[in-house]
This record gives C-alpha cells, structure tokens and sequence, in this order.
C-alpha cells in the first residue's frame, strides 16, 4: 500500500463516523479527498459488475423499462444499463460522487443524482422496475443497515425486480467495512410484498440474489 490508498483511508473515516454516531458520514468525505488529490479515487472501476453483465446477458428481466442503481458512485453500472436501453436514475448519498459520475459522464443519458437510502425523495418511491443493489447494504451497519434494506425495497415498482451483489459472511472475522452479510441480513430485503426469486453463493465470496415485488 501506498499513502494515497484510499481503502485505508476509508477504514480511518469510517470509525471516526461511527463513533460519532453518522454511519454514512464517511463515504462523501472519503470521495471529496480523492477529488482533492489526497487519496485514489475509491471505487473507480470503469466496468460494470460482471454478475450485473451476467445477468443481463442470460435472461433479461422483462423488456428495458425504468432501472435505478443504489449507490452508483462513479456510474459503470448506471451507464451500462443505459447502454442495454434501461432509463436509468443512478444516485448516490455523496454529493461528490454524483460530480464525479457526472464529469466521468459528459452527455449521458443517465440521470444522476444526490439521495439518501433513508430518506428518499418521493418520486423515486415504487418507480423502477429494476433495481441494482452493489455493495451499498454491506457498507453499513445495523442499524441503518435494516432501514436501509426498506428503502432499496421501497424503490420498486410492483412487479419489478431487484438484483442484489453483497460480500458473504463466511465465518472469518474481519474488521468493517465492508461488513459480510448472512443470509438473515439479506432477508432484511423481504418486505412490502418483496420474495426472494434465487439467492446465490458465489465466488468471492459473494452472494447473488434476486428478488421481485409481487404487490
């Protein structure tokens, strides 16, 4: 590692944050740095998830409709929907993070914008048909890890689907974040008519679920 890493610096940012009581508190702070210069810019991958790509390529959740992406950060898995014919919303809780996306960006037809997990803006309330959860619940404890889970669930539209990529708890301790989470936490995401479709173990370890609004 290097002084500009930024998984470390993240690691100082979280426990100060949860110390004080702001679990999220962390994540704009850790992006401003990097826009600074202090740090590399965390989670800057320029593809999409391969698992997100996997699954768009086996079987199509219906006809492109509506998809929103939760924390999308610097935007692959947004544009990568766009590109698939999705209208797609991409927000993030870091205000930072959406200038990024929106710089890295120029002229896409993503929407983009700043929201919170745990105070959405009504019109993104049941709006999607598609939903993609990345690596944001695992990022939190718990709480708001729950409350959280209730706002992903609360994006979907009725019928809509929800595609789900978490770190894996395997039983070997480790210092968060990320935490790893079983699969009692992924049920977290089982409300407000919301099932479980397939619920995957995957290498990394990772899981992979999938899960529809049926009300």
């Amino acid at each position: 590692m290097t002084e500009r890493t930024w998984a470390r610096r993240a690691d100082q940012l979280a426990a100060q944050a949860y110390a004080a009581g702001q679990p999220t508190a962390w994540f704009d702070r850790l992006y401003a740095e990097a826009a600074a210069g202090t740090i590399d810019m965390p989670w800057s991958r320029t593809e999409p998830h391969p698992l997100l790509v996997r699954r768009l390529d086996e079987q199509p959740p219906g006809p492109a409709g509506r998809a929103c992406v939760v924390g999308c950060g610097l935007g692959a898995d947004a544009e990568f929907l766009a590109g698939r014919g999705w209208t797609t919303t991409g927000f993030d809780l870091a205000p930072t993070a959406i200038d990024q996306a929106r710089a890295r960006h120029a002229g896409s037809a993503v929407e983009y914008r700043v929201a919170d997990l745990l105070a959405l803006p009504d019109d993104l309330v049941g709006a999607f048909d598609l939903v993609v959860e990345i690596h944001t619940l695992q990022a939190m404890p718990n709480p708001p890890r729950a409350a959280a889970a209730r706002g992903v669930v609360s994006l979907l539209a009725p019928g809509g689907t929800l595609f789900v990529v978490q770190f894996r708890a395997t039983g070997v301790p480790a210092q968060p974040p990320p935490f790893p989470l079983t699969r009692d936490d992924l049920a977290l995401l089982e409300v407000g008519g919301v099932v479980p479709v397939r619920v995957d173990e995957v290498d990394g370890p990772l899981w992979r679920a999938e899960f529809v609004r049926r009300v």
